[in-house]
């Protein structure tokens, strides 16, 4: 494996771990060069899945695009690369249940459904590029969803809600 800060060819696996069923080898890498640490995903290379974009066209199945568009709707987040990893590779598995082809709107969903579970403003961010928001009032109605899912919630603001969806994950992990 190519050391992405030097370029040698030199390296050594510390560490190797599955992830997500065992579908997902994740590897910590360090260059026998410089030695700094990276990581490695393996993967098995599957047959190609069709997504079937909005106007018809057709463009095969890329986890990258979903990642840069994770990673854009999580800039100055405090969100986690794994965190995004776990999100990408979560989608790519419930896609597996489409055989050839799935609609990008699929795709967009699943996205947004994640996010919203890790972040609003995140989930905000996505929402406004992959529902194409075009004026204030989309950005709107959207908000005002957010806001009657805090009231809901017994929560006056986002920061409210976001801060009882942090004490609400807490708990489930202790």
């Amino acid at each position: 494996m190519r050391c992405p800060f030097c370029n040698s060819f030199e390296d050594q696996v510390i560490d190797s771990r599955p992830m997500d069923q065992a579908s997902v080898i994740r590897r910590r890498r360090e260059c026998l060069e410089c030695h700094k640490r990276y990581t490695t995903y393996e993967r098995l290379e599957e047959m190609s899945l069709m997504v079937v974009k909005s106007d018809q066209r057709r463009e095969p199945f890329n986890r990258q695009k979903v990642r840069e568009g994770i990673i854009r709707a999580c800039e100055k987040r405090p969100i986690s690369s794994d965190a995004v990893e776990k999100i990408v590779n979560e989608v790519e598995y419930e896609l597996q249940d489409y055989v050839m082809e799935v609609p990008s709107r699929i795709i967009g969903e699943k996205v947004l459904k994640k996010l919203w579970d890790l972040d609003l403003i995140a989930y905000i961010r996505f929402a406004s590029v992959y529902q194409q928001f075009d004026d204030i009032d989309r950005f709107m109605d959207e908000l005002k969803k957010l806001k009657k899912v805090a009231m809901k919630n017994g929560k006056n603001s986002l920061q409210e809600v976001m801060a009882g969806r942090k004490e609400v994950k807490s708990e489930k992990n202790t």
